[in-house]
């Protein structure tokens, strides 16, 4: 029932009368109903997108769409950038050319010494490029004083591009302190969490030891040791290859102290003691 009267509500018609105001005589009368209007809209919906696609297909226009920018539009671009790109050069070239005819008006260079006005350019191209005496003087001072620096270590090793794993997850609670002999960072995590290689390398210590407890070291690249202190439980052999990320070992609770479970964490490079925190963030 609902259906028939819905259908006969969207069929059911409409007339549409204009009346003649003066004689009252009806000019044009017209018979429509919804279904004609939503037929009607629906056509003209379909010819607007016929005519934009049109337009879009058959005119420029569409090179500025994303995307329908057709290959000839395309090569004119490049080449414009291209051709920029070389102007440019021509004009700087052009610039050194009238810097050279201008010194040797001046008399700062001798006709003689002169080849040709292109050798003259790129003399001065390469003039514009060295070191000044500050700059030289400056360069000295400040590697002189990144001699010692720890800091710079890190540029120095070969290691500027490697990527360590954090060893375990957990809060800093003791910085790195070479001068109290504290040659690491401790990291509170809880017990038997894992502990991780932070990169590729060789087992080359695994035992226990009566300061630190379960101690295991691994000899990496560039001539890198990392050491972990303070494991519950040692998971890796003298001798074993591991991979950075690798579970190597467990956190425990150090022997004869009071603290909670944590790592002590210790980078060493040729006997030089480094600091963790300038390679890892913890």
């Amino acid at each position: 029932m609902k259906r028939k009267r819905f259908w006969h509500n969207i069929k059911f018609k409409y007339k549409l009368t204009i009346v003649n105001e003066s004689t009252l005589e009806e000019v044009v009368g017209l018979h429509v109903s919804k279904l004609n209007g939503l037929s009607v809209l629906l056509a003209v919906c379909v010819v607007l997108f016929v005519i934009v696609a049109l337009i879009v297909s058959f005119t420029p226009l569409r090179n500025y769409l994303p995307g329908y920018m057709n290959s000839e539009v395309r090569k004119q671009i490049v080449d414009n950038a291209l051709l920029a790109d070389s102007l440019h050069r021509l004009l700087d070239r052009q610039n050194l050319y009238i810097m050279n005819i201008q010194d040797i008006i001046r008399g700062e260079v001798k006709p003689d010494s002169v080849r040709s006005i292109d050798s003259l350019t790129v003399q001065r191209s390469e003039a514009l490029m060295e070191r000044t005496q500050n700059e030289e003087r400056f360069r000295k001072e400040f590697e002189e004083q990144e001699k010692y620096n720890l800091a710079a270590v890190k540029g120095r090793t070969g290691v500027a591009d490697a990527i360590f794993y954090r060893p375990v997850r957990g809060m800093l609670t003791h910085d790195f302190n070479p001068d109290d002999r504290h040659f690491g960072v401790d990291i509170a995590a809880g017990a038997d969490e894992s502990i991780l290689a932070t990169l590729d390398g060789t087992v080359i210590f695994s035992g226990y030891t009566a300061d630190a407890g379960h101690v295991i070291a691994l000899q990496h690249g560039s001539n890198l040791v990392s050491v972990y202190k303070h494991c519950g439980s040692l998971l890796k052999e003298l001798g074993d290859k591991v991979a950075a990320g690798e579970v190597i070992a467990l956190v425990g609770r150090p022997d004869g102290t009071t603290g909670g479970p944590h790592l002590h964490f210790e980078l060493w490079h040729r006997g030089q003691v480094l600091n963790p925190a300038q390679f890892i963030v913890f």
